[in-house]
């Protein structure tokens, strides 16, 4: 078979429209889009990221019964305020999405998740930790109980318990197991001590009522 000299071959490529020269400037004109969305992307989010700074809000949290003055970001969760700006390190970093409760603190007297309340969110209200159960340096009633009970193992989420106790008995000084076991259940121990954790809970009820 003949083989075809260059120029039949241009003739030939000219008829179904594709040429070595239209080749080379399609694939060029694509890299130069390319290359522009990317310099637009990159353009953008430094843009986003100038326009975007964080603001800083004054706020007053009233921890423990003392009023504390503190400017935060918007963003700061409660729990990151309470550890990480006033030392408050009973308020344990668990899981940080409202599951295993070890955070937890009284907000108002009801228990709630430090770590999905924002710091904005707690101004105006009591907010109360581990260390406020104390007095001075002997421990509170629930706290009694749970050492007296052995309710604990590796201990890491026992603040987060107690203060889900505390809570509890604020409402209800004579709760039932129903009860006690209905309003623990916010909070995961993995050591799975909680037959000594109702057993404290209902005996720090006892000890809270000679109170």
């Amino acid at each position: 078979m003949k083989r075809k000299s260059s120029s039949e071959q241009s003739k030939d490529n000219s008829r179904t429209g594709i040429t070595r020269r239209r080749f080379l400037q399609t694939m060029g004109s694509g890299a130069a889009v390319v290359a522009a969305q990317d310099t637009l992307t990159r353009f953008g989010t430094a843009e986003a990221e100038v326009l975007s700074p964080e603001k800083i809000v004054r706020i007053d949290l009233f921890v423990n019964g003392l009023r504390r003055r503190i400017a935060v970001e918007p963003r700061w969760s409660l729990l990151y305020v309470l550890r990480e700006k006033f030392g408050l390190t009973a308020t344990k970093v668990g899981c940080e999405r409202g599951e295993c409760g070890a955070c937890t603190v009284l907000i108002d007297g009801d228990p709630r998740y430090a770590c999905m309340t924002l710091a904005v969110e707690a101004e105006g209200f009591r907010i109360t930790t581990l260390e406020g159960l104390m007095d001075g340096e002997k421990p509170g009633p629930v706290q009694q109980a749970f050492i007296e009970h052995d309710a604990f193992q590796c201990g890491y989420c026992t603040p987060g318990q107690i203060m889900s106790a505390e809570g509890l008995l604020r409402k209800n000084s004579a709760p039932d197991p129903a009860e006690i076991l209905g309003e623990m259940s916010g909070n995961l121990c993995r050591c799975g001590t909680y037959k000594h954790i109702f057993q404290a809970v209902g005996h720090a009820a006892r000890l809270k009522r000679k109170l």
